[in-house]
């Protein structure tokens, strides 16, 4: 009843809305009124058109069906007249379900559509991989070699037991479909009309129907899930039961056994695999090498990294500054196997080798890279060594023994200074590695001893920093008691953090050692206080040092994989082998490389920030050169100085020359020639005594004296031009090295051996000239000649000034007093003088009575001389007498050329001495110009030579450039250069760093 009182009230509700809008044309749209007035307003006006209401489903806007052509509607006949009984859940229910099924056929007819779409776009955008086969290795297609599939599929459950347990496929499709058929039988109008009959006998079939397949589709769903339920209870009890009859010990070994197969089995598959992709890595890059690719290859990390370290090792060998940047270092005790550990790394014997004896006697900084060939170099050198041949690694080797003991100072064992060495090849592991002097327990004879101090002393300074990786190396075949190194490694890493422990000769260890339980305390680090990030157990040959890397690494391989070590499970697959220790040293490498790089980039900036500082308040005015730099200007400026040699006029250089050729013979030309030769008393004795001893000079002694005058004349133009100030672009920081130039180019240049002989017969000619020709050739013979004898006589009264002492005025005035000495030779001068006025031309010599007869005289007056001393003072009275004698002579001889034109016929005046120094003075002058042109033509240019040569020897050694450009602004600019350059290569590294990320 309350159902029919609900129906009327909105039938006079409906009515109301239709009274009120009577005036209007047209009627109120059916979609706005109730439903049941819908039905009420059409049965109360038969003559109105039905019209089809617009479909408003979800997927008409967004789905592909908006585009269909809708089917006609077959409208059932309406049954006029009033229903007072109606049920309306039906018409709803289908209502809701002919949207489902809209929106469940729309969907997947429109995914199907989409996603064929998406999977033909996808499909075009892969590129054709047909080019790319040779790059997948050989062993994909092998695959079913090492992989049995056909015990894989045994173990997979058959299919007939996947059908039991799935649900009916084809019941649930046609459930579906009579669903599908249900709504899709006429329209929603039909549908709404039809599900408004109470009493329709096919609504009833269906709903029963759809009923019974839910019921029969619930009941399929248990029993399959009974089914598994019971097939699993099945296979549980089977395996329990076989589970029960192995026994626990069995299962343990089996397993084991298992395990150990199966890790050797996919082990070698792995070798395989990097084996050929070795190969393809090294194929791709010898590609790039001839160009195929045309493409430039970019510097790798490790090898930026590398420079990094090479830039701070040069910058502070002694590690005083803060570089905390990490490498890897290798210590040990000496024969202990680091040298061994590094050449499997490496994959080279690429070490010299001796047996028992201290090899490593500098560190070894080895670089690893990838590469397309094998091969190793210095990082001052250029050459390659192929690591693959035998030559080369011996040539190699060699090398590096003769730079360690290069590096070794005399009367030292050891050295810190660092040796750099790139090794690169396909399959290498990337990192720095530092090999260290072995530490030694005993001084031995040959040794220095500081030997094991300064072992220690370069140990710590590489393991002191706190990002260093240190690689203990134990020999594990001896005592772990007698190790050293542990104890050393223990101190600079308490705690572990960073060091890897690596136990060698482990095969030898096996064999001696009567409980293995040893090895694995020591490989767990419990026989020693030191503490490890890793432990690992190598194998490092049998102790031939001919074995190759390959024959070593098989038997490592070989021994482990029957070693009792490793199958009682006392060792760990990842602990054994060089090659597992190489990656986990690699990776902990690189993992430490990128936690600090960064920090010591910011510490690197802020000291250079404090360089250009102090740059700044010093030298606002000067560049930062560096010690290179200054270097060159410096060559620069000594070059122009030795091309300024050239333009000497020759003028100059005769002068200088026949003034210096003078000075170096005058005293051999007065006291050897003049004088013996005046002593005579005619003028034939005279000029044949001359002639003799001008011919016996010149082929014995001038020749080689004008050479000497003339290199000595180069030598000090050369240093007036290399130490004369240049105002105020003078730079004193150059002296020294200049200096050091000049004495080294002037060691090594020598006058031409030739110039001796034709300047000997040049000499020789102009000495044979007597010939003047006119008188003001006469003139300035006489000038000559009395300049060199007013010299000789200055020189004279010198000494004899010297030997006497002060006269009278000087003692009055300057309060000076003779000596004893002194006094006896004053008096015998004064008696050897009132000689010579009694007998003006007097021999040069003294007789014996003579001297006795002074020496008496001298006694009378209470003075004792010696002979000796009478004989030393008449040869500086007699040749201040006789000197004084030739300059009275000489200025007679100024009016005699007439005579001298006449040769002296009927003249009481002869001056053959005037003839003697014009033949000197023409022969000085003929010299002189002979000695300029070989200067100006010759030597000046093999000098400016053996300066460039030795400007080019100071280039290249770096030891002379620091000691001859020094200062407090050379070494704040080398500082600032160093730290410019590490912070630049630091910025690239991290840069290339993050980009690999």
């Amino acid at each position: 009843m309350w159902r029919m009182r609900r129906v009327a009230v909105a039938c006079e509700v409906c009515q109301s809305l239709v009274k009120h809008n009577s005036g209007i044309k047209g009627n109120l749209p059916l979609q706005k009124l109730h439903l049941v007035s819908r039905s009420i307003y059409r049965s109360h006006h038969p003559t109105l058109k039905l019209q089809r209401p617009q479909l408003r489903t979800s997927f008409q806007q967004f789905s592909s069906l908006t585009n269909l052509p809708l089917r006609k509607l077959k409208l059932s006949p309406i049954k006029y007249g009033y229903q007072p009984c109606r049920n309306f859940w039906p018409a709803r229910l289908a209502a809701r379900l002919l949207k489902l099924r809209y929106l469940i056929l729309g969907s997947a007819v429109g995914g199907g559509y989409t996603a064929k779409k998406t999977f033909d776009q996808w499909k075009d955008m892969i590129p054709d991989l047909s080019d790319y086969k040779w790059i997948v290795p050989d062993i994909v297609w092998e695959i079913d070699e090492y992989i049995d599939f056909d015990k894989i599929r045994k173990a997979l459950p058959n299919s007939e037991d996947l059908a039991k347990l799935a649900p009916d496929i084809d019941k649930i499709v046609e459930s579906l479909s009579l669903l599908k058929d249900f709504f899709t039988t006429g329209s929603p109008g039909e549908t709404a009309f039809r599900a408004t009959d109470r009493g329709s006998e096919s609504d009833k079939h269906y709903r029963k129907g759809l009923l019974g397949e839910l019921i029969l589709l619930q009941q399929q769903i248990q029993e399959h899930e009974e089914e598994a339920r019971r097939a699993a209870g099945q296979y549980s009890t089977s395996y329990a039961q076989q589970k029960r009859k192995v026994s626990d010990k069995e299962k343990i070994d089996q397993l084991q056994e298992e395990l150990l197969h199966t890790q050797l089995k996919y082990q070698r598959i792995l070798e395989r695999l990097e084996k050929e992709n070795k190969e393809l890595r090294k194929l791709v890059l010898q590609k790039d090498d001839k160009g195929i690719h045309h493409r430039k290859l970019k510097k790798s990390l490790i090898d930026m990294y590398s420079e990094v370290l090479d830039v701070l090792s040069d910058y502070d060998a002694s590690y005083n500054t803060q570089d905390h940047l990490p490498r890897v270092v290798v210590v040990g005790d000496q024969s202990a196997g680091k040298t061994s550990v590094l050449e499997m790394i490496a994959q080279a014997r690429i070490f010299p080798r001796g047996s028992g004896e201290m090899m490593t006697r500098s560190p070894v900084k080895v670089t690893l890279s990838e590469g397309p060939h094998h091969v190793a170099l210095f990082k001052d050198s250029s050459r390659e060594f192929d690591l693959t041949k035998e030559e080369d690694l011996a040539a190699l080797r060699h090398e590096i023994e003769l730079r360690m003991r290069k590096n070794v100072k005399e009367g030292c064992t050891v050295s810190p200074e660092t040796i750099s060495l790139n090794v690169k090849g396909p399959g290498l592991q990337r990192m720095v590695l530092v090999d260290l002097p072995g530490v030694i327990n005993t001084v031995t004879s040959g040794m220095a001893p500081d030997t094991k101090e300064t072992i220690f002393s370069i140990s710590k300074a590489y393991m002191q920093n706190p990002n260093a990786i240190i690689l203990c190396i134990q020999d594990g075949s001896v005592d772990a008691e007698r190790s050293i190194v542990t104890d050393l490694v223990s101190q600079m890493d308490p705690h572990g953090r960073r060091t890897i422990f690596v136990l060698t000769k482990v095969d030898l260890a096996e064999k001696n050692v009567a409980s293995p339980s040893r090895i694995q305390q020591i490989i767990e680090g419990k026989l020693f206080p030191m503490k490890a990030l890793g432990y690992f157990a190598v194998v490092t040959g049998k102790g031939n040092s001919s074995e190759s890397i390959e024959a070593i690494r098989e038997y490592e391989e070989e021994f482990f994989q029957n070693s009792k070590l490793l199958k009682t499970s006392m060792l760990k697959a990842h602990q054994v082998t060089t090659r597992n220790l190489s990656l986990a040293v690699s990776d902990c490498f690189w993992k430490m490389v990128r936690e600090s790089v960064e920090q010591q980039a910011d510490s690197f900036k802020a000291t250079r920030f404090n360089l250009e500082t102090e740059w700044k308040n010093n030298y606002p005015r000067l560049r930062e050169l560096d010690r290179n730099e200054l270097f060159e200007k410096a060559k620069n400026e000594i070059l122009d100085e030795v091309i300024s040699l050239s333009q000497v006029t020759p003028k100059h250089w005769e002068e200088i020359l026949q003034q210096s050729l003078w000075e170096r013979v005058s005293t051999h030309v007065i006291e050897n020639i003049y004088l013996p030769a005046a002593q005579t008393m005619n003028s034939g004795t005279f000029n044949t005594t001359v002639d003799i001893k001008l011919k016996q000079w010149t082929d014995k002694q001038l020749p080689n004296k004008a050479v000497e005058v003339a290199w000595e004349t180069l030598q000090e133009e050369f240093s007036r031009f290399m130490t004369e100030p240049k105002g105020k672009e003078h730079d004193d920081i150059f002296d020294k090295l200049k200096e050091a130039v000049k004495e080294e180019s002037i060691k090594r240049h020598k006058w031409n051996d030739f110039a001796e002989d034709s300047l000997r017969v040049i000499q020789h000619n102009a000495l044979e000239d007597r010939s003047i020709s006119d008188k003001q050739q006469w003139d300035a013979a006489i000038y000559f000649m009395e300049e060199a004898l007013q010299a000789r006589l200055k020189d004279t009264e010198n000494a004899i000034e010297n030997m006497i002492g002060p006269d009278w005025r000087k003692r009055w005035l300057y309060w000076k007093n003779r000596t004893q000495e002194q006094s006896v030779h004053n008096e015998t001068k004064n008696e050897l003088e009132k000689m010579l006025k009694c007998n003006e031309e007097h021999p040069a010599y003294l007789a014996s009575d003579e001297i006795t007869t002074v020496r008496k005289n001298l006694e009378s007056r209470g003075v004792e001389v010696d002979p000796s001393l009478i004989k030393d003072t008449w040869h500086q009275v007699y040749r201040r007498h006789f000197l004084k004698t030739a300059l009275n002579h000489c200025n007679l001889c100024r009016r005699g050329f007439y005579y001298y034109q006449r040769h002296f016929v009927d003249s009481e005046l002869e001056c053959n001495d005037v003839v003697l120094f014009w033949r000197i003075q023409r022969m000085l002058a003929i010299t002189a110009n002979t000695l300029r042109q070989q200067l100006t033509n010759t030597e000046v240019r093999r000098l400016e030579k053996n300066v460039k040569e030795v400007l080019e020897d100071f280039a290249e050694d770096n030891e002379k450039k620091v000691k001859l450009l020094t200062g407090k602004r050379v070494q704040l600019a080398e500082d600032l250069k160093k730290v410019r350059e590490i912070q630049e290569k630091l910025d690239a590294f991290i840069e290339a760093l993050h980009q690999e990320k």
